[in-house]
């Protein structure tokens, strides 16, 4: 049997509660949300040990196949392979992908599914729980981790343990998921000692979890196993097949197995988590000042409370405000009261909706061979920076390009006329 733990990192979400710094094209798990460090590299590195972990399987979209692989060079992490989703499924069928995959290396492996936006601040706890959930799991039970709750919480669902499993301490039966409670029934879960936050995070043995899927989910199993028969490799990239992917339902693994199953095992454990689905909740984490404010960037506040402030390129200044969330990047600001910040996600479906890029793109835009910026529009020409990757040559350089667009935006591209100058 294998001892090796073979880690799965999600990081196919896309952040909206987190506009205007996480956007589509460059979401909250590539950004350095709660240190120095983009998220995907603190994930992959708390599990960046060869004598208990095998390399990281990554699972994201093919838009942000080339920042994840920099990202991971960055920290010396030579991945598994990064696995390209073609679209939008859910949970349920890239783990799938990810088990089948796994299987073929090592039929007896457990895989861990670590979503790539989490915060955790206690990694002791953390493997301690790992190492309890991987014991468990090699029994055949599909084991998920439940985050021992500080207090009532609304925007998380809830797990309820049963009984203990013999012969592994600090692991229980799963009893029952319960959907995001109002105050009230929070307020009592919590007063049980009986229920944990969902995590979101499992430890899965691969051949049973594959079996359960196949008892449970018989048509998302064979469209996930077509489309990972039907991959295409490139470098480390493996190309799921776009057809049989998207025929396959879009569901979590939660619904899809975890609340179905007569395997489900839950360990509780309490290790500083929080998912970081909101400004509100990085508020709720980051170091306050004396004021109960987090200051991020050039900012200079008087007379302020409990308000989360950050600015990414110009000065923000605050007077008399208390409550609020306030983010300045190149090219939008959000101000919300810190309670509404769960909200932000409309104002994406708004600039959907109005066809508006600040939903999809940054200011910089980041491309394989590095990343450009828009710097002026006029009436008849359009400038942009553009700064070539270090990584792909000796030194980085950059470019501005200055367009003659003619008397119209709309002018075919044979009639504009560009000027290159380096910067």
């Amino acid at each position: 049997m294998s001892n090796l733990i073979y880690p799965v990192l999600l990081s196919g979400g896309s952040g909206k509660r987190l506009w205007p710094l996480s956007r589509r094209a460059y979401p909250k798990q590539l950004l350095p949300l709660t240190g120095p460090e983009a998220m995907l590299q603190e994930t992959a590195a708390r599990i960046d040990d060869a004598t208990s972990f095998a390399p990281p399987l990554i699972l994201c979209t093919g838009d942000h196949r080339f920042i994840s692989a920099a990202q991971l060079r960055q920290r010396d992490i030579e991945p598994m392979g990064i696995v390209l989703e073609p679209a939008p499924r859910n949970t349920a069928p890239a783990l799938a992908a990810a088990a089948l995959m796994i299987f073929e290396t090592d039929p007896e492996a457990v895989m861990l599914a670590l979503p790539s936006d989490h915060v955790i601040k206690d990694p002791e706890a953390f493997h301690e729980s790992i190492e309890i959930a991987a014991a468990v799991a090699r029994t055949g039970r599909l084991t998920t981790f439940g985050i021992i709750p500080e207090h009532p919480e609304t925007g998380f669902g809830y797990l309820r343990r049963g009984a203990a499993i013999d012969g592994h301490a600090g692991a229980y039966h799963l009893a029952e998921f319960v959907e995001k409670p109002d105050e009230n029934r929070a307020r009592d879960f919590v007063d049980s000692g009986d229920y944990s936050w969902n995590s979101g995070m499992f430890a899965l043995p691969v051949a049973p979890f594959l079996e359960e899927i196949e008892r449970l989910q018989p048509d998302l199993l064979a469209s996930v196993r077509k489309a990972v028969a039907t991959a295409e490799r490139d470098l480390n990239f493996t190309r799921l097949d776009p057809a049989a992917f998207a025929s396959a339902p879009s569901i979590s693994i939660d619904h899809a197995v975890m609340e179905k199953t007569r395997f489900a095992a839950i360990v509780p454990v309490d290790m500083g988590w929080n998912d970081i689905g909101s400004w509100a909740a990085l508020w709720d984490i980051a170091d306050r000042d004396a004021s109960g404010n987090v200051v991020t960037g050039d900012v200079i506040l008087h007379d302020v409370e409990n308000c989360l402030v950050r600015s990414e390129k110009r000065l923000v200044a605050g007077v008399g405000i208390r409550d609020l969330v306030i983010v300045e990047t190149d090219d939008a600001v959000l101000v919300a009261e810190r309670d509404s910040a769960q909200n932000v996600k409309e104002i994406v479906a708004t600039l959907d909706l109005r066809g508006r890029s600040e939903a999809e793109l940054h200011a910089r835009v980041y491309r394989p061979w590095g990343n450009y910026e828009g710097v002026a529009d006029g009436e008849r020409f359009q400038s942009s920076r553009s700064r070539s990757s270090p990584a792909r040559s000796s030194r980085s350089r950059c470019i501005i390009t200055v367009q003659n667009i003619g008397s119209s935006s709309k002018a075919p591209p044979s009639s504009r006329k560009a000027k290159k100058h380096c910067c």
